[in-house]
């Protein structure tokens, strides 16, 4: 389910996997969604409010602000921060076989896959990319991931003995 880090947390995220491929989707905010009939964006008016327009209008993401995936494959790193953080919701879908359409780093992340023929250079890798040969990848085993966040100090003395 896609969310963002409480405001406890520190604007930087670091997440190692292990065990199985997944993609983590980063979608943006809806206060960075513009309306396409009224041109507001959704910090417009109600500041309140995370919605934008009304039911019968169409959201569509600002230029600099569009979906997309990372695929993290076992043993990665991923750090993400400042805009990523802020403006972004992420999270990885619950389904064993994951779509490659929106994902950005295919072919690095490929480089690392055992299934991957090692014969494939980047070149090649490129082409059966933009052929669309790379569309799905499956969740082998449950994925382990570590996470690592600084958290702001929010409570003195919170453990009293």
């Amino acid at each position: 389910m896609p969310h963002q880090d409480g405001p406890a947390y520190f604007p930087v995220v670091a997440i190692i996997s292990l065990e199985s491929p997944a993609v983590m989707n980063f979608t943006p905010h809806s206060r960075l969604m513009e309306s396409s009939r009224s041109g507001r964006y959704a910090s417009d008016g109600d500041s309140s409010s995370n919605e934008v327009g009304s039911e019968n209008e169409t959201d569509i993401c600002l230029p600099n602000h569009q979906q997309s995936s990372i695929l993290l494959m076992p043993c990665s790193l991923l750090i993400f921060k400042d805009e990523a953080y802020s403006d972004y919701l992420h999270g990885i879908e619950d389904r064993n076989v994951h779509q490659l359409d929106k994902v950005v780093n295919i072919v690095e992340a490929l480089k690392h896959d055992r299934r991957v023929p090692s014969s494939l250079d980047t070149e090649d890798m490129i082409e059966a990319e933009s052929s669309g040969q790379f569309k799905i990848i499956e969740r082998t085993n449950t994925r382990i991931s570590l996470t690592c966040r600084l958290v702001l100090k929010v409570c003195r003395n919170i453990f009293k003995f």
